[in-house]
């Protein structure tokens, strides 16, 4: 469970130590190509739209593992930072605050 609110909406909730995760993905070099000169007449550069889409896709995913190994039940706070295309990739950190529900 990950979720984007930074506080607790309830004291049943045990707020946890900071995770984080950093993806970086690999470019396709031919349509890395193909999208650098489609970029030279304008238009959206959908290659790198979904490398970047991937890239927080599994950062997500991998964040939601990392609580569940810690044992936490989900992640509170969840945020994003800006997805960066690199030269040859796209590169996604997401953080937030492991919690466990108290019982």
């Amino acid at each position: 469970m990950l979720i984007s609110l930074d506080h607790p909406q309830t004291p049943e909730v045990e707020v946890g130590e900071l995770l984080t995760v950093v993806v970086v993905k690999s470019a396709n070099i031919l349509k890395d190509i193909r999208s650098n000169i489609k970029d030279l007449v304008g238009g959206r550069m959908i290659h790198y739209e979904k490398l970047i889409q991937d890239a927080v896709d599994t950062a997500l995913q991998e964040l939601e593992q990392k609580a569940k190994d810690r044992g936490y039940d989900g992640v509170l706070g969840v945020k994003i930072v800006s997805p960066t295309v690199v030269i040859g990739g796209a590169e996604v950190v997401v953080y937030g605050n492991g919690f466990k529900k108290k019982v």
